[in-house]
């Protein structure tokens, strides 16, 4: 690791602190988004019971709180709800990525407030991971429609100093094996560097395929992550 990447130890507070503030609400260090935005929730780096309590405030009893890679373990008196390993890859260089891809030639259009439903019925079909009425107001989405039909989509959600992440990569059952996950994270990837930035993800351990995918497209480990979620009390 270098020091440029640490804030990527913390990338939901670095994001809720930074670019995505306005979408933020906090009680005392403690930090989630607005309802329907995104579940990530965030305490301070060496967190207090005090720092806990403020989170559960902001929560409310018996509310789930998506702690996401948060190194910092919950009280005892927290319900764990569940735990997966996973990894966060990194984009290495500086460069554009390899294979860039020109939106206009490959039905790649950027998705707005109006397709939103389209974008949440693609993610119902495909559970690439959290999505909600206003994730895409985390930052760009780009999506491939065939016939007008949304088929495949991937976008920019948590947004620390000078990273990107690349989430919500999911394509349809009916139209997978043609490339428009590569196509889109290029693409994503590509815009990312431009406005010199770096492209980060995660991604479940289980989820070996597109592991497989990122590493074709250039993208490293930088550290293995435990995704957790708890209720509080």
């Amino acid at each position: 690791m270098t020091n440029d990447d640490l804030v990527l130890d913390d990338p939901v507070g670095q994001s809720l602190g930074g670019r995505h503030a306005h979408l933020a609400r906090r009680v005392g260090r403690a930090s989630t988004y607005l309802t329907e935005v995104a579940t990530f929730s965030s305490v301070s780096a060496d967190p207090s019971p005090e720092d806990w309590d403020d989170l559960a405030d902001l929560l409310g009893p018996g509310a789930f709180a998506d702690m996401f890679n948060c190194p910092a373990v919950a009280p005892s008196s927290w319900e764990p709800v569940f735990s997966l390993e996973g990894r966060q890859m990194i984009w290495p260089g500086d460069g554009l990525p390899a294979q860039q891809c020109a939106e206009s030639d490959t039905h790649v259009v950027e998705l707005g407030t109006e397709d939103v439903p389209d974008m949440l019925d693609l993610v119902a079909r495909t559970k690439p991971g959290p999505f909600w009425p206003r994730t895409r107001e985390l930052g760009t989405y780009l999506g491939v429609r065939v016939d007008g039909v949304l088929v495949a989509m991937a976008g920019e959600r948590l947004r620390p100093p000078g990273w990107t992440e690349i989430s919500a990569v999911c394509t349809a059952v009916d139209a997978r094996g043609q490339g428009h996950a590569a196509r889109l994270v290029n693409a994503l990837a590509t815009r990312i560097v431009a406005r010199g930035e770096r492209p980060f993800l995660h991604v479940a351990e289980a989820n070996t395929g597109a592991i497989a995918l990122y590493e074709r497209l250039g993208f490293k480990t930088r550290r293995p992550v435990t995704f957790r979620g708890f209720r509080t009390p």
